[in-house]
């Protein structure tokens, strides 16, 4: 494949949170790759330093900063951090979820309370920590992960999926708000993208066989796509582009 270059990402400030593994780590790779200024944020700290340092050099700059973004108070802190070190950010990928498996009938509050957390409650808080920094620079793209699990109707998984289709709530909120700034606000929704903790858990024969009759196109996807439009959305190419959905599931929905 041969991917575009986009000069408006060039040495562009850039925060990705979840970026230490799958989709998000292709994130960072791309951005890198295009010569922006890259922060991201993850749990995994031992993931996170080793991606960095893999990225760091060639005249690329790559930060990491560990954080659990479900505390909202060190969120704020790593988030500042990386706007010391690289610029106020002017695109802020919110990433980071986790799609444990959960069947309803088990379900307490604290657990549910966690998912909100983990899925969807640190993209608000990270919005409303980075968008001071665009509406100074009279700019930015906000680009929000979403799911292809509840387009789908899937199942095992309702506080994931009830907390993903949040996101397009809060994406077409925040893009009414701050769309007078020339921020936009999107939705890349993923389908079943084969990361290792994809491969690792799920997707066993009989699941790939099934999905993949599901989907228009024939092949699995790989994270570099999702990766791809992010990009896109990031840059002036799509700088008329706000409040929508981009989907990169080869036609499962």
């Amino acid at each position: 494949m041969r991917f575009a270059s986009y000069p408006s990402l060039e040495n562009a400030s850039v925060i990705v949170t979840g970026g230490a593994s799958g989709i998000g780590a292709d994130t960072v790779r791309a951005f890198a790759e295009q010569g922006a200024r890259v922060g991201f944020v993850d749990l995994d700290r031992d993931a996170g330093t080793a991606l960095a340092g893999e990225l760091t050099g060639a005249g690329r700059q790559v930060r990491f900063e560990a954080c659990d973004l479900r505390d909202i108070d060190d969120l704020k802190r790593a988030f500042a951090a990386l706007a010391e070190a690289n610029g106020p950010a002017t695109v802020l990928v919110n990433n980071a979820a986790r799609d444990d498996r959960h069947g309803w009938e088990d379900v307490t509050p604290d657990y549910f309370d966690e998912r909100i957390a983990t899925n969807l409650r640190h993209m608000f808080f990270a919005i409303q920590a980075a968008a001071p920094g665009m509406i100074a620079a009279g700019k930015g793209s906000i680009i929000n992960m979403g799911s292809n699990s509840w387009w789908e109707a899937a199942g095992n998984m309702p506080a994931y999926t009830t907390a993903k289709s949040a996101v397009h709530g809060m994406t077409r909120s925040f893009a009414r708000d701050l769309g007078p700034h020339r921020i936009r606000v999107n939705t890349v929704v993923p389908g079943w993208i084969m990361t290792e903790r994809q491969k690792q858990l799920w997707a066993n024969p009989e699941a790939l066989d099934k999905h993949k009759a599901r989907q228009c196109l024939p092949d699995l996807i790989e994270p570099v796509y999702v990766a791809r439009v992010v990009l896109f959305l990031a840059s002036d190419d799509a700088a008329m582009c706000s409040a929508n959905n981009y989907m990169v599931e080869a036609g499962s929905i």
